[in-house]
């Protein structure tokens, strides 16, 4: 598998993992569950729910809980990361998260789904002009 693709079989399967992952979020306050399963390059996954917080500025993305648990792991090197949530319909990672994806892997596969079917993208091109320092 290249760095930079994955088949469509793969991209289903990842983005039905991260649905069933989204389960076991922790969202009491808005009910939005939302799971994510970030590929590695070595074949690892991770994964990553979002976590909310009555101080919601201390909530937690379930993209940037995969990338957390991803670096804390020592893995750096992301092919594919699927995004979903419980029971709903298509969704795309915030800016903070794309902004966090970016740093790692512009040409990481961000896989989503909804009504049109499996939505595969590069993160570059969701954010088109990261910051950079």
């Amino acid at each position: 598998m290249e760095a930079t693709t994955i088949t469509d079989q793969e991209a289903s399967a990842l983005l039905d993992r991260a649905e069933a992952v989204a389960e076991r979020a922790y969202a009491p306050y808005s009910g939005f569950k939302v799971g994510a399963v970030l590929l590695a390059a070595d074949g690892s996954f991770f994964e990553g729910v979002n976590i909310e917080n009555a101080a919601y500025g201390s909530s937690l993305c379930a993209e940037r809980a995969a990338v957390a648990g991803a670096i804390s792991a020592g893995d750096q090197d992301f092919i594919a990361i699927a995004v979903a949530a419980a029971g709903d319909g298509d969704i795309s990672p915030c800016g903070a998260c794309r902004q966090v994806l970016m740093e790692f892997s512009p040409d990481m596969r961000l896989v989503t789904g909804g009504p049109g079917g499996v939505r595969v993208e590069k993160v570059s091109e969701l954010l088109p002009r990261p910051f950079h320092l």
